[in-house]
This record gives C-alpha cells, sequence and structure tokens, in this order.
C-alpha cells in the first residue's frame, strides 16, 4: 500500500449495543449473546440486536416521511454513520464519498413484498426500488446531506472490508479525501435462516456457547447468523486523531470446488495477508482477527493458511463470532472494530473455550480477515498511529 490511510472514527450496532463503552465491555465478558428465537415456528439460534436498541432504530422512521418505507438494513447504516460522522467531527454537506454494502441488502422487505405479491397476485408500487442494494449508502447520503460517490455492492460475507478497500482507492487516487465505509445486515428473517439450515451450516447442538468458532476439536458445523452494521471513517494520510492506521490491504480469489467452499489450505487468505502484510516481517504481526464463521472446514482452512504464512510463532488469533453471530456483509467491519478497540485498550479479547493460540506480549500491529461465497478473501493490516 503506497500511503496510509487513517481511521479516525467508528461506529457500529449489533448484539453487543452500540456505545463503544458498552461494546467493549460485553467483549471482555466470556458470554455470549446467542438466544434462539422463532422464525414462524423455525427455532434457531441467532444474535439479534438489543430491544431498547432497536426501537431506538426503528423510531428513525418517523423522522422522515420516505424513512418509512426502508428495510432495516438501511435503518442500521443510518444510526450507525450519524454516530461515526459525529465522532469524526464531519460536517453535513461535506465532500464525503459512502460505500456501505450487504451480502443480503433489503432482506426482510423482500420477504414481506413477496409474500404480499404471492397474496394479491401484484407487486405493491415501492417493492422494486425500496428492495435494491443501492438504498444503503443512498439514503446514508441523503441523510447526511454528504457531496461524493455513493457505492453500495456485495461481495457476500467479505462486503465490509471490500468496502475499505474501496474507499482506500478512491482516496489514494486523490478523487476523494473522506469516505465512510463497511457493510449492514439485517438478515434475521425466515427465508434467510432456511438457507442457512438447508446449507447444514448452524449450530444445532445446546451448548454454553453454541457457535464453537475457533474450537478446532468440533465435530460439526455451528454458525450462528446475527445481526448489525458497522462502518469507519476513513482519511488520508496519517491524521492526529487517528484511533489506528491500515498500513496494508490485501485480497484474492481462488478457484472453487463448491460455490460455499474454499481450498483446504486457505489459498486466498494466504494471498491476501502476505498482501497485506508488504514489507513488514510476518513476525511484527501480533494477532488476527479471523474471519472463522465456526464452521469445521472454514475453521480450519483459514488455521492452515495462518500457518502457511506465518509458520510455528503464529500471532493471537480470536474472533468475535461466537459472541455475536455472523453478520454476513457487516461482519469484515465488525471484527475490524474489534481489533481496533484491542488496540485502544491494548487488551486481547480471546475465544474463552479454545487454546489455539496464546495471549501475545504487545498490541501493534493486527489483521483483520474476511472471505466470502465466491472464495474472495480480504486482509486489513491495521497498525497505532506513531
Amino acid at each position: 500500500m503506497k500511503n496510509p490511510v487513517s481511521i479516525t472514527a467508528m461506529a457500529s450496532v449489533s448484539a453487543l449495543g452500540s456505545e463503544p463503552g458498552e461494546i467493549w465491555e460485553n467483549y471482555k465478558r466470556d458470554s455470549h449473546f446467542l438466544k434462539k428465537h422463532d422464525f414462524n415456528g423455525n427455532i434457531s439460534y441467532a444474535a439479534a440486536l438489543p430491544e431498547g436498541l432497536s426501537k431506538e432504530i426503528e423510531a428513525i422512521r418517523k423522522q422522515r416521511s420516505d424513512f418509512r418505507s426502508v428495510d432495516r438494513s438501511v435503518l442500521f447504516a443510518i444510526h450507525a454513520s450519524r454516530q461515526a460522522v459525529k465522532n469524526a467531527g464531519w460536517e453535513k454537506g461535506e465532500e464525503i464519498g459512502i460505500n456501505i454494502g450487504s451480502s443480503r441488502g433489503a432482506t426482510g422487505l423482500f420477504e414481506d413484498y413477496y409474500k404480499e405479491f404471492l397474496k394479491e397476485g401484484k407487486a405493491a408500487t415501492l417493492a422494486s426500488p425500496s428492495t435494491t442494494l443501492g438504498n444503503i449508502s443512498s439514503w446514508v447520503a441523503q441523510d447526511l446531506q454528504t457531496n461524493g460517490p455513493e457505492i453500495s455492492h456485495s461481495v457476500t460475507c467479505s462486503t465490509a472490508l471490500h468496502g475499505v478497500l474501496n474507499g482506500i482507492a478512491w482516496i489514494n487516487s486523490g478523487m476523494a479525501d473522506k469516505f465512510i465505509a463497511g457493510g449492514s445486515e439485517a438478515a434475521l428473517t425466515p427465508f434467510t435462516i432456511a438457507q442457512v439450515q438447508a446449507m447444514r451450516i448452524n449450530a444445532q447442538e445446546d451448548l454454553h456457547y453454541p457457535c464453537q468458532a475457533l474450537n478446532l476439536k468440533k465435530a460439526k458445523n455451528s454458525m450462528v447468523l446475527g445481526e448489525g452494521a458497522s462502518v469507519m471513517c476513513l482519511e488520508a494520510g496519517e491524521k492526529e486523531n487517528s484511533l489506528v492506521v491500515i498500513k496494508g490491504i490485501g485480497f484474492a480469489t481462488e478457484a472453487l470446488k463448491h460455490s460455499v467452499s474454499i481450498s483446504a489450505n486457505g489459498s486466498a487468505f494466504q494471498k491476501s495477508m502476505k498482501m497485506a502484510l508488504g514489507e513488514l516481517p510476518s513476525s511484527e504481526v501480533d494477532a488476527i482477527v479471523m474471519h472463522a464463521p465456526g464452521t469445521v472446514k472454514g475453521d480450519l482452512s483459514e488455521i492452515n493458511a495462518i500457518k502457511a504464512v506465518f509458520g510455528e510463532q503464529l500471532p493471537a488469533l480470536t474472533t468475535n463470532k461466537w459472541k455475536i453471530g455472523h453478520t454476513f456483509g457487516a461482519s469484515g467491519t465488525l471484527s475490524l472494530e474489534l481489533a481496533i478497540m484491542m488496540l485502544q485498550h491494548q487488551e486481547f479479547i480471546p475465544v474463552p473455550f479454545t487454546s489455539v493460540s496464546t495471549e501475545p506480549k504487545r498490541l501493534k500491529n493486527i489483521i483483520v480477515n474476511a472471505v466470502g461465497f465466491g472464495g474472495n478473501a480480504v486482509s486489513v493490516l491495521v497498525s497505532l498511529p506513531q
């Protein structure tokens, strides 16, 4: 990466809450936020937003008449983006680029409109415009009154980190000075849950920790779906108010034998992590926030990739999916948020039921990984400001 980019603010909504202090305290606890929910008679583990936060977000609908028909994924992104921009000290009307993506997009609205179509035999007037993926960044831009590019995309579960990569590309090209990047996912819906179950990757055992992410001894898949949004404020160079500096980025796509798998040795992860490292010796990486969705093959392939890149002296390894579930397109920047908080507080957050790695001696450089259907991996290297 030719020029460093600063993350000057961040904000999120998830099962952990939305306030930084609350989020950090929830990370420090060994408890998780995965509960059984009823999805039209289908009982499944999921990680939903706290009830109070969910009501606060739904109240956004009353602030503008045209917010009444937007999907919850849009509301999640608006809530997080407002807070991030406030934290960064940015003003309304500034030249700010926005790239907030989603794996599933307006899942809840789409399902509701389709039910109505099956019943009435015709589609509602707003069925098409309110379910396009572009709604997320477009409505955030409308709310913040920004002047700049508005991009929404889906790169499945690596969507949010691809948004960060896009923001960096715009900034380093000189076409933008500031960017909001991240992902939003509100996919706790009956059809989405059914899709996860159809792939047989969901947690089915009533364990103390239903999602066994990073437990390499597990014999069954244990992924749990979560909801949330997370965005980062990016600015060119190393700023005085930098939370962290992005020192390296990497991306790769590998040839697939199956549409939902990656290779046993995680070749895409190997390439993306090596690219993110650049000239930094691998021994300088103190921790990795892994994608680690809690599936048997997914967790193992990423571990194999890390061993191939770092050898026997592995960095400290962790993930947040055992605690907040897999938030699909939002998961990458929620993982990035965890990395930033660990650097800020100089405290490593382990996975309580695994001994995959040891505690780091320091926390200065952290890699964050994400990968999605299609074998597209992303790695981002963040470091403490000088």
